[in-house]
């Protein structure tokens, strides 16, 4: 079993530097390619109201053997769910679907900035938080300005930052927001969000120089930013694959040619950050 290095959150709480992504994982193969992941080493898996799969992370869970109290589950609030009451009736419906007493970290999915009431969801959050239905709370999707509103609205501090960022998607000056304010970066869409940039020579070349996958490669990348990233694959040697980051190192060349893959289209908002697909 691979060790896995955790983060420090700003509550106290921490989470394992690598998470498993389930957008799209349904059905009795969807709880399959979980307790795989279980099975292989994953200590965090990363799930939404909006993903429709909240019963089948808890059904993975207890199928892998592996106790409710070493798993982190994630969910998120979606954007429709924004209102207080809606946002705790959300958490409420969640529990009931993954069938635990607590979640260890749930995320307001994202802002929702046409209708504008993220606030009263992160206040929704910081309550149920104080009742102990959920242990870390954060956002996704966030930008300074709204960070900056439940921060100040609240004065508490999101755990979690999630956020698209991969090679064309670096994310430098989100990041360092977050990290100024102290609040842990999370990677969705890690390998990139509608192709992976395996073949870019900066990834092949790094993977090449230290016997990994281009996968591995990019992935160490987002650790050595300081991200979260949350992969997601079906193949269970992907998987494995996908969490063994801790016997090499990228060089500080490795790593700025890797964030020199930047585009000039990649958005915040690319896409619906509803329904977004983690590869």
């Amino acid at each position: 079993m691979i060790a896995i290095d955790s983060y420090e959150l700003n509550d106290g709480g921490s989470l394992p530097v690598v998470g498993f992504g389930t957008v799209s994982l349904r059905g009795d193969d969807g709880v399959a390619v979980m307790r795989t992941a279980l099975e292989s080493g994953y200590r965090l898996l990363d799930s939404a109201v909006n993903y429709g799969n909240e019963e089948e992370v808890g059904q993975a869970v207890r199928a892998s053997g592996v106790a409710r109290e070493d798993v982190l589950i994630t969910t998120k609030i979606p954007g429709r769910h924004h209102e207080y009451s809606s946002a705790v009736e959300s958490v409420e419906g969640s529990l009931r679907r993954i069938g635990s007493d607590y979640l260890d970290l749930c995320l307001i999915h994202w802002p929702n900035p046409s209708v504008g009431r993220y606030l009263e969801a992160w206040r929704a959050l910081v309550d149920l938080r104080e009742r102990g239905l959920v242990r870390s709370i954060g956002v996704s999707n966030f930008t300074e300005r709204h960070l900056r509103a439940v921060i100040d609205d609240t004065g508490v501090t999101p755990a979690v930052n999630q956020i698209e960022l991969h090679p064309y998607f670096p994310q430098a000056a989100m990041r360092e927001v977050n990290a100024k304010l102290g609040v842990q970066t999370q990677s969705w869409s890690p390998l990139g969000k509608r192709s992976a940039p395996f073949s870019e020579q900066p990834v092949s070349q790094a993977a090449a120089a230290h016997g990994v996958t281009p996968a591995q490669a990019i992935l160490r990348w987002q650790l050595q930013l300081g991200a979260l990233p949350i992969p997601k694959s079906t193949d269970a040697q992907r998987q494995r694959e996908n969490l063994d980051l801790f016997g090499f190192e990228l060089t500080d060349a490795e790593v700025s040619a890797i964030s020199g893959l930047a585009r000039d289209d990649g958005r915040l908002f690319g896409g619906d950050p509803d329904v977004h697909e983690e590869m």
